[in-house]
């Protein structure tokens, strides 16, 4: 891997250094305002005055993302290992919805499973450094807040996915008018509220709704959960080094070799 290429190399695989962090920090705002164009788009009054203006912005943040794909592709020594790692197809799937809207009539709202692309905060962040648990139930939720910040974000991340899955299968005609109307709806179910201002009326749109009314119940008992591991077991610092052969993305500090594969995590240093 020559100069140019670790370099580059390092800028879209890491977060720690700073070039690293800015690259990611960048690519979250995009992906951020990516999703919000596409809820906006679902809107019918914000959709008639700036459908132009939206779609010109959806593809130039499209032609980002594609440049990137390539990127990542091109730059690591085993591409389709890349291709076909979680992170490799989730790159894809931010990509490939505009690319079918052209073809596909009403697809186009499927691009905002790029959110799923945040997962990469973890890197910025590095939610596992903190080192200890603690001993009373205010050091442990101390400890934990970062995981539970995640587990947040996950259940915003799968709202906005329910939401816009409802505003797809149920559609306008059954009060699903838009996807931050399809959102308000998840938030309720899954929190098993249930309001009963909206509701799905399709035999498909009741099969989804009652598994998100069964994960409701499921993602209550988290929190608790994830305090009460962060009191039994402590965490290991790790950093955002990835494997430039294997692409594992953590790694403990004072780590050399990947745990994975065995390679040198630091190639230019041999």
């Amino acid at each position: 891997m020559n100069k140019t290429k670790q370099k580059i190399y390092e800028i879209i695989f890491e977060a720690d250094t700073p070039a690293g962090k800015l690259f990611d920090v960048s690519l979250l705002i995009v992906i951020l305002i990516s999703v919000a164009l596409v809820m906006l788009e679902s809107v019918e009054s914000i959709r008639a005055s700036n459908r132009q203006l939206l779609r010109i912005l959806e593809w130039i943040i499209t032609a980002i993302f594609t440049v990137e794909y390539v990127l990542r592709v091109a730059i690591v020594k085993k591409p389709f290992r890349y291709i076909f790692s979680f992170y490799g197809i989730i790159d894809l799937l931010s990509v490939l919805p505009s690319f079918i809207g052209l073809v596909v009539v009403g697809s186009h709202s499927l691009v905002v499973i790029r959110i799923l692309r945040l997962l990469r905060i973890f890197r910025i962040l590095k939610l596992t450094r903190y080192t200890q648990a603690g001993r009373s139930l205010a050091k442990a939720l101390w400890a934990s807040r970062a995981k539970i910040s995640v587990f947040i974000f996950f259940v915003i991340i799968l709202v906005i996915i329910v939401g816009t899955v409802m505003y797809i299968v149920e559609g306008p005609e059954h009060g699903f008018t838009s996807i931050p109307r399809g959102i308000y709806w998840a938030i309720v179910t899954l929190t098993t509220v249930g309001y009963g201002d909206i509701s799905p009326e399709t035999p498909l749109g009741q099969f989804f709704a009652s598994i998100v009314m069964i994960m409701g119940y499921a993602i209550i008992a988290v929190p608790t959960g994830i305090v009460t591991a962060e009191i039994i077991n402590p965490t290991i610092e790790k950093n955002t080094q990835v494997c430039p052969r294997c692409l594992h993305p953590t790694h403990d500090d004072d780590a050399d070799f990947c745990k994975k594969c065995g390679t040198r995590i630091n190639p230019e240093q041999e």
